[in-house]
């Protein structure tokens, strides 16, 4: 049976003033189908993306979607209102289950209006609104959203973003665009969001950066390259084996245009004599060829070879260094002394204090306790997530040579600013465009050319990989695995981290004692595969019961039936009620554990402190009832 159509664009073209950023697009999405569009900055991924929408006109072409699908986008920058609460913005929906939901979560925050509760909780049978609950508490609570009583406007940008991703994940459309569904999310966050999405039945169109996303969750990807459109069905790495026999297949065709433009040139050099009106047709095929000829293919794999300055013995030394704020200890007793062209990825969940590191190493900031020592030769190189403010009316090469007109590389050779901006993909197009004109990933691509020019020994990137496309990100890869110097990333980007750093610090470990940084020996999917590792070991742990040093002599000659009595019906539903009760205490310590993490107030940590106990002890005699009575079961 084929899968059902539930988007069709035919022949969409789109300009802006005299650029043409995409020309006679057609392609359909099935029901189910998970599809990527790929792009370089700047070539009208997320234009498209509106233009499907209707949030922007496009110029020619037709957009059809199924009479009865639901659809939502996540925008880059999504639109919000101040003065409305999370609540309120999450559950603004015109469904009837979501309204049910809304009024519903009302009525839990006041359960003295009893005939208010009573119709609330009627509606959401009517409406069948309890799995919108469901999925609500679990992807809020990944996303650690729990105060749903904040107004939007007090948020931060990326809280905004995760408020917006919840929202249209739990409405759960049939058909869902995503826009950079990544940005401002952790390394946990990602993954989480990357298995729900494997698993989910809805159709996606998304834009993303990130590769392992990608291989795991997209079965289709399109890629918009020189105006057209290009379809691979499969996955990440099915796209790059296939791309490149497209690009191979092209080198061969722009070749032979090449051979054929000299001989048809001769031709329309000649006298107009020889042109006769029969010739129309040989005279647009030498136009079609002389545009397939000027076609540009290679791409220059970006190979440069920095000189900067001579890092000496003493690099950076950090003696015993803890930062905090108020009664909150982000890290304590942090004792390093880098090493000449150490490689160090730093993880940890949003707030762990990841950004207040490094200030620290950088001297931007004092420590709380203890000392920071940098070698007379260090000269950094700190790229920030927030970017650069550029001054209005500045033009991209006027940015670079406000650092230098030329960087200096090994053997003496120079490269001139003009020629570093062609690097990093900046067409000489672009070399005098205004910035303001450029996307926020060019933007961020510009900024870290300034951070370059400057020739820095020690390295220090804060997510680089934000806004930047996959073309981009090979490029930057490949200049950093050149970088002869010190290096420190910071990125949710797990592709980018596991080729470049040689060992990881994981701030906010849960394993660890409270405040110290785990120095894990290996890239960030190896540090992964051993929690893994480790939280399997624990559960069997549990499974297991431990033996009694009383009685370990009688265990040994008992029967292994010791629970062969069958449960009675009261203990059947215990054992039910055990399961539920299980995973809403385990929810209650998350989230708790969540929120003593962020508080900055005593008395607020006394309390949280001593109800996370309370339920801590909860939690484990569940657990030690439940496993008697499914033993018994079994």
């Amino acid at each position: 049976m084929a899968a059902t159509n539930i988007l069709s664009v035919e022949n969409l073209s789109k300009r802006f003033g005299e650029r043409l950023l995409f020309d006679g697009i057609t392609f359909g999405l099935s029901q189910g189908q998970k599809t990527a569009l790929v792009a370089r900055n700047g070539s009208g991924k997320s234009t498209l993306l509106h233009c499907i929408c209707e949030l922007e006109p496009f110029d020619e072409g037709r957009i059809s979607v199924g009479g009865e699908v639901r659809w939502c986008i996540l925008q880059q920058e999504p639109p919000y209102r101040k003065e409305e609460s999370i609540l309120d913005n999450l559950y603004s929906g015109d469904l009837d289950a979501v309204k049910a939901l809304h009024a519903y979560t009302l009525s839990l925050q006041n359960p003295d209006d009893e005939a208010a509760s009573q119709l609330a909780y009627d509606n959401m049978d009517r409406t069948q609104a309890w799995d919108f609950e469901a999925r609500g508490k679990e992807i809020l609570g990944k996303l650690n959203l729990h105060d749903l009583t904040r107004t939007m406007g007090s948020l931060s940008g990326g809280e905004r973003r995760r408020v917006a991703l919840a929202k249209v994940l739990i409405e759960e459309p049939d058909l869902l665009f995503l826009d950079e569904p990544t940005n401002h999310l952790d390394l946990d966050m990602i993954q989480w969001l990357e298995k729900y999405l494997a698993r989910s039945k809805m159709t996606l169109l998304m834009i993303t950066h990130d590769r392992y996303f990608l291989e795991n969750v997209c079965d289709t990807i399109l890629e918009l390259d020189a105006e057209s459109l290009y379809r691979y069905k499969g996955n990440y790495s099915y796209y790059l084996e296939k791309r490149e026999e497209r690009q191979e297949i092209a080198l061969v065709n722009r070749d032979r245009a090449r051979s054929s433009f000299k001989r048809e040139l001769a031709w329309m050099r000649s006298t107009p004599s020889a042109r006769t009106g029969k010739s129309k047709a040989r005279i647009d095929r030498f136009y079609e060829i002389k545009k397939q000829a000027r076609i540009r293919l290679e791409e220059d794999p970006m190979s440069i070879k920095l000189n900067p300055h001579r890092l000496g013995g003493k690099i950076v030394e950090l003696h015993k260094v803890s930062q905090g704020f108020g009664d909150r200890t982000l890290f304590s007793g942090v004792t390093h002394h880098f090493k000449r062209f150490e490689r160090i990825g730093i993880v940890g969940a949003n707030g762990s204090g990841k950004s207040s590191l490094l200030e620290l190493i950088t001297q931007q900031a004092d420590p709380k306790t203890g000392k920071v020592v940098v070698g007379e030769t260090v000269v950094f190189g700190h790229y920030h997530q927030s970017g650069a403010q550029f001054p209005e009316g500045m033009r991209v090469i006027e940015a670079i040579y406000e650092i230098a007109e030329f960087m200096q590389l090994q053997g003496g050779h120079k490269i001139t600013a003009s020629q570093l901006l062609e690097r990093f993909l900046f067409q000489r197009s672009k070399h005098h465009q205004l910035i303001s004109l450029l996307s926020g990933g060019e933007k961020k691509r510009l900024h870290l050319l300034q951070v370059l020019m400057a020739n820095p020994n020690f390295l220090i990137l804060d997510e680089p990989t934000n806004d930047l496309d996959i073309y981009s990100l090979q490029v930057l890869e490949e200049f950093l695995l050149d970088f002869p110097g010190c290096l420190i990333i910071v990125s949710h980007d797990r592709y980018f981290m596991d080729r470049l750093v040689e060992h990881i610090w994981v701030l906010g470990a849960e394993h660890s004692d409270p405040g110290a940084i785990q120095d894990f020996p290996g890239n960030y999917s190896q540090y992964r595969l051993e929690v893994a590792e480790r939280q399997t070991q624990q559960r069997k742990s549990k499974s297991e019961p431990a033996p009694n040093a009383e009685n370990a002599d009688a265990s040994s000659t008992a029967p292994k039936n010791d629970y062969s009595k069958r449960l009675s019906f009261k203990e059947k539903f215990e054992l039910e009620q055990l399961e539920k009760d299980l995973e809403s205490l385990e929810k209650q310590k998350s989230l708790l554990t969540t929120a003593l993490y962020e508080t900055q107030e005593h008395e607020e940590l006394q309390r949280l402190g001593d109800e996370l106990k309370s339920v801590s002890e909860q939690l484990e005699t569940a657990e030690n009832r439940w496993l008697e009575l499914s033993e018994r079961e079994a």
